[in-house]
């Protein structure tokens, strides 16, 4: 028994060493035999062929190192194996590892793909090439630009580092790494993720995305953020332009992207939003960005209200929808519990309050002009005559609709059972906190747009 364990492992060696020394056969015009250094060489040119199994390379010249079963390929090359395909002008053929390499620029073609490099190699038993150096990995999708690349042609797969861009007809991908299954259509990418769509001017930032073409989906799970940025040009009265730069950003733990049969995206956990004078903070934002339309929701009644604040106002309710219209907002609907605070700029420690079912508010050039209260409605709302304080009002009604003139309440009116309580300013001076609704609370974590700048700032490449 033992030696037939022995025999066989002698048979084993000898056929791993027989492999291993499987020689490359080269031939060509004219042939000169040298030795250099001790070491057998053979110097063949015109019309080269070199053969080891299925692997046929071409080239003008070849310089072959018989001892260590190696070749240098000179002018011309050309490697095959089946439908492969390698070009060079000038490389190295290793026959003991079945690998070809070079520095002098590099074309790979496989029918699938077409890959480029000013240097790499291919190892033929494992059909796997390493690139590096400018790569650019074509095919009929998409174009992948990196400084180094592994090609793993069994798998299909592309897996890039440094400097990595993947472009197609929809949009461009930058990333630190990105592992990309061609058949497949599936791509993911890591380190500071850049989706910039080709059409407009929306970006989507991460450190870790994965992106289903097929499906039209994407998923970033790790720092998202979603930057929008929209200009408007105003004219003033001499005729000059002015361009004012009005950016929305998204930030959250997890954004999804689905891209038809309309483009959504949806931002979750600790979300949060800012655009121009509103910004908002909530569990959910659902942005619909052909119908110019964010809504934002609490996940559950366990969850915090979302909370939006624009310019010296505070809303909160289950839901609030914002509608863009022209780049500017429109309309703004807040459903379920709806409560809306506003501080006075002049004297901050007053607070219009007023509660409701559900509130919507209309918008003329970013500036509120009313707000329409439904269902269950109760206000307190300070009154000032030449701007002055003049004590305030409590009031409730079924429904009301308050006026503002420069985003200050300017008119009340209540429908359905009103009723509505004065109280001078004698009384109300220094007890401003006493005339509080039971909803009332002020949250005075409001996002920094300042902060959203800075962090997009620090990307490494260019926004345009």
């Amino acid at each position: 028994m033992i030696k037939k364990i022995f025999l066989l492992i002698l048979f084993v060696i000898s056929s791993i060493s027989a492999q291993e020394k499987e020689m490359i056969v080269v031939v060509g015009d004219s042939l000169v035999g040298k030795v250099i250094n001790g070491e057998s060489i053979r110097e063949v040119s015109g019309n080269v062929v070199l053969t080891q199994g299925n692997v046929r390379i071409t080239c003008r010249k070849a310089i072959q190192y018989l001892s260590r079963n190696e070749a240098e390929l000179i002018g011309d090359v050309i490697a095959t194996q089946d439908t492969l395909i390698i070009r060079t002008e000038r490389g190295f053929y290793f026959g003991n590892l079945r690998k070809t390499s070079s520095n002098s620029g590099v074309l790979l073609e496989d029918k699938k793909v077409i890959l480029t490099a000013k240097q790499g190699e291919y190892l033929f038993d494992e059909n796997k090439a390493v690139f590096q150096s400018d790569v650019k990995l074509y095919d009929t999708v998409s174009t992948l630009t990196a400084q180094q690349l592994t090609y793993l042609r069994n798998e299909d797969r592309a897996i890039a580092t440094i400097d990595v861009k993947i472009i197609d007809s929809a949009n461009t991908i930058y990333a630190d790494t990105v592992d990309h299954f061609r058949k497949k259509q599936i791509t993911i990418a890591s380190g500071n993720v850049v989706i910039k769509n080709n059409s407009n001017n929306t970006l989507v930032l991460g450190e870790h995305l994965e992106d289903y073409r097929d499906s039209k989906y994407t998923i970033i799970d790790k720092l998202p953020m979603l930057v929008q940025i929209d200009s408007t040009i105003s004219t003033d009265s001499l005729g000059l332009e002015t361009v004012k730069l009005d950016t929305l950003f998204i930030q959250c733990k997890v954004m999804e992207v689905f891209r038809e049969p309309e483009q959504k995206f949806i931002a979750t956990d600790s979300v949060i939003i800012i655009r121009d004078l509103f910004a908002s903070k909530n569990d959910r934002t659902v942005y619909l960005k052909d119908e110019e339309k964010i809504i934002t929701q609490k996940l559950s009644d366990e969850h915090n209200q979302p909370v939006l604040w624009y310019d010296n106002s505070q809303l909160t309710g289950d839901s609030i929808t914002i509608y863009i219209e022209d780049k500017k907002i429109r309309q703004l609907d807040v459903d379920g519990n709806a409560f809306m605070v506003s501080q006075n700029k002049n004297y901050t420690k007053r607070f219009d309050q007023s509660s409701a079912s559900g509130i919507k508010m209309f918008f003329a050039d970013n500036k509120i002009q009313r707000a329409e209260f439904f269902g269950n409605v109760y206000s307190i709302y300070y009154l000032y005559e030449e701007e002055q304080p003049n004590g305030l009002m409590k009031a409730n009604s079924s429904d009301a609709t308050i006026i503002f003139d420069s985003n200050e309440v300017s008119e009340v009116k209540l429908y359905g059972n009103p009723g509505s309580e004065y109280y001078p300013e004698l009384q109300v001076e220094g007890n401003e906190k006493t005339y509080l609704l039971p909803k009332f609370i002020l949250i005075d974590d409001r996002p920094d747009k300042l902060k959203m700048y800075e962090q997009i700032s620090r990307i490494k490449w260019q926004l345009h």
